[in-house]
């Protein structure tokens, strides 16, 4: 069975010698985890298959995680050259999606045991790198071994973001593993109700020069809000919950949806969340990682931004109230309300970390204060449109991990889910994806303040032609 409570090894400390021995264990454990989850895979042949006609076979990402290290040592000065050129290109570049009609890849790509045996290398690579490189603690963003914690936590997003991958392969390509079981727990879903709570100033950042934990670089510098009250719900939408719009024929009612969400509807085709599997009789399944069950309605339901946007439009109408998704600042003061104060979220308290299931638990299984699943089960989404902090510095090794993000078309969420390990489940991790994209992520909403969506609409445009003009 893997290891799965091990954490983010801090960047300061005293004793050199311990502080090698934590990260070659935690670099280890991360690259064993990945390798694992493609085990999930039943033969050679799947690895040349595309799960999703946007993104690339899954050799790509097989192979893209073991070069990512060698690359960033070699633009950190700690490593002089690569151990396969033509690889550290081709599994480079191409993670991100393709066009959402592209139908297949022409790529020619290596033996999967080439591959492997690439992977073998580059794991006594960085062995050797980790016990050679000059040492001084705390590591900071300039030496040679921030690269290797760098490529670490990259891994550990990966794990994540090939997990839903394998979720989109059809199960005739997908086996059991013992390392990656499901909740057995299914059950009606509990009634939602509101939690009110009274805002107040909230500061958001690691500030300038964190040495404790490793962050991206989006999560340096600083941002103050004046969060207003607000009331949020006290659970995480179920599938139960959010089988009330799809019922209700939310999917094909276009007053719902948002000009991005009638052109994702247009060309995805799509009546239902993501990983429900529609029935003859009209009743659905859903899938997890490894198998299709009955619909679990006391789970998280996971959709993607538009879809949760649409529901909230949905619910304002039946509800008298304007529902929305929570902003990045109102997530904060329910975790301070929550008592998660620790930098590192609890796997105990949680569903995080592969510390629990390789799946969803039912929304009513870990409370944080008067909520539940402020962190853990899914991500949520929320209303706030990924940008830098004030003090933002792009770091040089890695420039294209933020950037392209600040673009207005990019959702921030928070709190991770069941397979986040590393830096992702720590408090001031930031990340983003485009509003249509399929993750492991549900929502829920709130009741507050906020900008009309003329509002809304107007800055996305003004962040994108502000993006534009300075990134091209």
């Amino acid at each position: 069975m893997l290891q799965r409570q091990m954490k983010s090894v801090r960047l300061d400390g005293a004793d050199y010698t311990l502080k090698r021995e934590e990260l070659k264990n935690y670099f280890h454990q991360s690259y064993t985890i990945f390798e694992s989850l493609f085990e999930l895979l039943k033969s050679d042949d799947v690895f040349y298959l595309q799960s999703e006609p946007t993104r690339h076979p899954m050799i790509f990402y097989f192979g893209h995680t073991a070069i990512f290290y060698i690359n960033k040592l070699i633009a950190s000065g700690g490593l002089k050259e690569g151990i396969n050129p033509y690889f550290e290109k081709l599994f480079a570049v191409g993670v991100d999606e393709m066009t959402w009609d592209a139908s297949s890849d022409t790529l020619q790509w290596p033996s999967i045991d080439e591959v492997r045996e690439y992977r073998k290398k580059v794991r006594c690579m960085v062995d050797e790198m980790i016990a050679t490189l000059p040492m001084t603690l705390p590591i900071t963003k300039d030496n040679p071994l921030w690269a290797i914690w760098m490529g670490i936590e990259h891994e550990r997003i990966h794990i994540e973001t090939s997990s839903v991958l394998h979720r989109q392969m059809p199960l005739a390509f997908i086996r059991t593993h013992t390392d990656f079981p499901i909740c057995p727990i299914v059950g009606e879903s509990p009634e939602n109700s509101m939690v009110h709570f009274h805002g107040g100033e909230v500061r958001l950042g690691k500030g300038a020069d964190d040495q404790g934990l490793y962050g991206w670089d989006n999560e340096y510098g600083r941002l103050v809000v004046n969060v207003e009250p607000f009331s949020t719900s006290k659970y995480l939408v179920s599938n139960g919950e959010f089988m009330d719009f799809v019922r209700a024929e939310g999917y094909t009612t276009p007053r719902w949806w948002d000009e991005e969400g009638l052109r994702y509807l247009q060309i995805r085709h799509v009546l239902c969340p993501p990983f429900w599997i529609p029935q003859g009789d009209g009743s659905f399944t859903y899938r997890t990682l490894t198998q299709e069950i009955p619909i679990p309605y006391n789970w998280p339901v996971e959709v993607n931004a538009l879809e949760a946007e649409a529901f909230c439009r949905w619910k304002s109408v039946q509800g008298g109230e304007v529902y929305r998704l929570p902003s990045e600042a109102e997530w904060e003061v329910m975790a301070q309300a929550g008592e998660i104060s620790e930098e590192i979220f609890d796997d105990q308290q949680s569903n995080l970390n592969l510390a629990h299931f390789a799946s969803s638990v039912p929304v009513d299984t870990f409370a944080h204060g008067e909520l539940y699943d402020v962190v853990g089960n899914v991500w949520q989404w929320t209303q706030t449109q990924m940008d830098a902090y004030e003090g933002f510095v792009t770091h040089p090794w890695y420039d294209d991990f933020s950037e392209p993000t600040f673009d207005g078309k990019h959702n921030l969420m928070k709190g991770g889910s069941w397979i986040s390990t590393g830096n992702e489940i720590i408090r001031t991790s930031r990340y983003a994806f485009r509003r249509h994209f399929i993750q492991h992520t549900g929502f829920r909403y709130v009741i507050g303040n906020t900008d009309d969506e003329a509002k809304k609409y107007t800055r996305i445009d003004q962040m994108y032609a502000a993006w534009k003009k300075r990134y091209g």
